[in-house]
């Protein structure tokens, strides 16, 4: 190799993805989106890379391709352990020099970049010295499934020409590093085949801003159409690390281009202990210091940064045709956000599309005793191993559950081994996340206190199958594993829709064949996301219980008015639910708890009258339009309107429970439009629930009110047969195919077809018996929704009766 002959500094303006193999996917990547997606507003720091041939020029200099080898063999043979190979190497690099022509351009490169910006900055150019970040960039000819993410060095806000020469030689012996020889291995690449390109960037400081990272699919289930932010104060490095649970934002990517929405779905506050800043004399090392109680209450992004990023995160995957891994900062002086990295998502964008593979605990009320994020849609079990540092790795097992506050990037060759992993700190897009993807592992983060709470021996179960908060239970618990080719399925006329409880388990559920939710109970968001009775809210000087008081203050902190945090908690969870499977209709039912589970939520005791029979009192419909009520109801409106026509989410179908009588179906529209529901106005659909005998019998009558119908069995079975659905002692008589209850069934669909408006079935009996599905689809109903487990079985049995089974 003769420098005459080869180029060893590229800028990024001259980069795009086809210069892969010479400065690697990560610099490669900067220069791609600098030259293309600057007409999408991208705003991307310049800077320049050096290249594989600078890589290899250097080793071959400084001959070290031989004592690499015989360190690695080593290794391999067992004559030496990861950390004195892994050692060995990076010494090698760290006493070499740099060869002329190499420092040469280097320096030129640097100099071409002080320029540009003390032009900008308005600097002496002769003078200036920027600060820039120095990262690694792993180089090969082939990389499918390796992100190499995180497996070599960054240094940042270097300064000067020979701060940054010494970070180059860092950045190089940084390919050594422990983890990445471990990956390597894993991944099969020849470790003497990759090469390390090193970036050089201008530094964009956050240090009195905020950083975070960006993936363009939900990074547990990888649903394509929900895009996931994590954002914490100052430098990002913690968000990365895991070192604080950061912010989390959901945004609906298919609402992005229209103006008139604002596509947020979800926002979550993070506790954000701490934020990392640049400190010392030279400014060049970091420290993390506490956050204000203000900066953990606030949220570090505003809405319109939000769905700023949210765009460009759409433009940049768009570009690339593949899911993307997008670190983004927002600086300090000018308050504008950058994007400093983007790389392919490397877990579910490789993953088969055919295959759906489902976990589920066979225990009834297991005992729980923590809560996190989930990471992996998995259950497993094993035994608790804490580890506080690198001395307590050592004895990891495929049955070991490894507890910590956070993990290292050094950890990786242990992390390999382990059944599972559960931390304090941490959020989807943490370290410990992204390692436990792309091994396979199931993890648990952000649980706060795990670390406090297991011990060395306790034996767990660990769930991250159960949407999006994980779950740890005490013992070793019975799963069960299903795995269905969605190929092979058989696609019947009648509609399959899915019931779905919580907004949790929404994503989990997007490949599922079905045409959408036929039922979404508004009451599982309300006990447990908002927690507080609704008029609480509203009269919270009505509160007459001080620790009911305490908690309603604490939980709706950051909150002036306090109506506000019930509506968009609640329209956060339908958002969830109606976005998982846009743009086909999701039926969300309104309120129907009984007076007594009301009074169960906080503050509730005070605005519940107590029944003799909560069942068939004071419930559904007859609640919305009650002065006792009526507030509250406004607030589920207010909730459903920004869903429908704020964040656009129009599939949403509003049905209401529990409707009585003509009179009542009428008195609840006109309080829904005194609301800003009005029936057919932005294409509102209102359905009713179909569950009490006067429904079927007044069908043609109350079809005049409402848009469609769906059957409620088990509230019908308990008022047809008389027997009170939560009695043990009667449950012999409760019985959904009693004749009686068969009959009621096939008049309304009949009847509603006759009035011309769709019927569908929502009750728990073509779950439980599928038969039951074959029985509904004799009588002609529309559409069967069934809980997601027993969506399969369903499309069978539905299939088979259709004669297409």
């Amino acid at each position: 190799m003769t420098p005459e002959s080869t180029q060893y500094t590229l800028p990024f303006t001259e980069m795009g993805m086809d210069d892969q193999p010479k400065v690697g996917g990560k610099n490669a990547s900067l220069g791609e989106m600098i030259r293309h997606l600057k007409s999408a507003g991208v705003r991307i720091p310049d800077g320049f890379a050096t290249t594989s041939d600078a890589y290899r020029y250097f080793v071959e200099a400084n001959k070290l391709e031989e004592p690499i080898r015989e360190n690695l063999d080593k290794y391999h043979n067992g004559e030496l352990e990861i950390d004195e190979a892994g050692r060995n190497i990076r010494q090698l690099f760290q006493k070499s020099t740099f060869p002329t022509a190499l420092a040469e351009s280097i320096r030129e490169a640097y100099t071409e970049l002080n320029h540009k910006y003390a032009e900008q900055y308005d600097e002496d150019s002769d003078t200036y010295n920027a600060d820039v970040a120095v990262r690694s960039s792993a180089t090969a000819e082939d990389l499918p499934g390796a992100s190499f993410a995180g497996q070599q060095e960054t240094y940042l806000n270097v300064r000067g020409v020979e701060d940054l020469m010494k970070a180059c030689k860092s950045c190089f012996a940084s390919l050594f590093t422990n983890r990445a020889i471990v990956y390597r291995d894993k991944k099969d690449f020849g470790h003497m085949d990759v090469a390390l390109s090193v970036g050089v960037q201008k530094m964009v400081r956050a240090d009195n801003s905020c950083s975070g990272v960006l993936f363009t699919v939900d990074t547990e289930t990888g649903f394509p159409n929900a895009l996931l932010i994590n954002g914490a104060w100052g430098l990002g490095e913690n968000v990365v690390k895991g070192t604080v649970n950061p912010d989390q934002y959901y945004v609906f990517k298919n609402r992005l281009d229209n103006p008139d929405y604002v596509p947020i779905i979800d926002k979550v506050t993070g506790s954000k202990e701490m934020k990392m800043v640049y400190s010392g004399d030279d400014g060049n090392t970091t420290e993390n210091v506490p956050t204000s109680l203000a900066e953990r209450q606030q949220m570090v992004l505003e809405d319109e940064e939000i769905i700023q990023l949210a765009k460009w995160g759409v433009a940049i995957e768009k570009h690339y045709d593949k899911p993307m891994d997008i670190e983004w900062v927002k600086e300090d002086k000018t308050k504008q956000i950058y994007i400093v990295q983007a790389r392919p998502e490397t877990v579910h964008s490789l993953k088969l599309n055919g295959m759906l593979k489902s976990y589920r605990l066979r225990e009834n009320n297991p005992t729980l005793l923590l809560k996190g994020q989930s990471v992996g849609s998995v259950i497993t079990t094993g035994t608790v191993k804490v580890v506080r540092d690198t001395s307590d790795l050592s004895g990891i097992e495929e049955d070991t559950i490894l507890v910590t506050e956070m993990t290292e990037p050094d950890w990786v060759p242990a992390l390999k081994n382990a059944g599972g992993i559960v931390t304090d700190f941490g959020g989807r897009t943490c370290h410990a996340a992204i390692v436990s993807r792309e091994l396979g592992i199931p993890a648990v983060v952000g649980t706060d206190k795990a670390t406090d709470e297991l011990k060395d021996g306790d034996k767990i179960t660990l769930s991250s199958a159960e949407g999006d908060v994980g779950k740890i239970y005490k013992g070793l618990l019975e799963y069960k594993v299903d795995e269905v080719d969605l190929g092979s399925l058989p696609k019947p006329e009648t509609e399959v829709m899915l019931n779905l409880a919580t907004p949790e388990s929404a994503f989990k559920w997007w490949r599922l064949p079905v045409k959408g939710v036929g039922l979404a109970r508004m009451e599982f968001i309300i006990s447990n996301h908002i927690r507080i009775h609704p008029m609480a809210l509203v009269h919270p000087d009505q509160v007459e219980d001080e620790e009911a008081y305490r908690k309603i203050r604490k939980l709706t902190t950051g909150y002036s008015d306090m109506k506000e945090y019930f509506v968009d908690k609640l329209a956060s969870g339908i958002s969830k639910i109606a976005a998982s499977r846009f743009p086909d209709p999701v039926i969300v039912r309104t309120s129907d708890f009984k007076s007594n589970e009301y009074a169960g939520l906080i503050g509730g005791e005070g605005f519940e009258p107590d029944e003799e029979n909560p069942m068939i009192g004071w419930r559904g419909a007859s609640r919305y339009y009650h002065e006792n009520y009526r507030e509250g109801f406004e607030l589920e409106c207010r909730a459903l309107k920004k869903v429908r026509e704020v964040i656009g989410l129009d599939n949403v179908i509003v049905m209401i429970p529990f409707c009585r009588t003509l009179t009542e179906a009428e008195k609840v529209l006109e309080v829904m439009e005194e609301y800003g529901l009005k029936r057919g106005e932005k294409g509102l659909q209102i359905y009713m629930m179909c569950e009490i005998p006067s429904n079927y019998i007044l069908a043609d009558q109350f079809a005049e009110f409402f848009d469609g119908f769906s059957i409620g069995s088990n509230d019908l079975t308990q008022l047809i047969l008389g027997v009170d659905r939560d009695s043990g002692l009667m449950s012999h008589v409760f019985d959904e195919n009693d004749p009686a209850v068969k009959t009621a069934i096939r008049e309304v669909v009949e009847r509603a077809h006759d009035a011309g408006i769709k019927v569908g079935f929502c009750g728990q009996a073509p779950s439980n018996d599928p038969e039951y599905a074959a029985f509904l689809v004799e009588c002609g109903i529309d559409s069967v929704s069934v809980v997601p487990d027993s969506v399969i079985r369903v499309i069978h049995k539905v299939a088979e009766a259709e004669g297409k089974g």
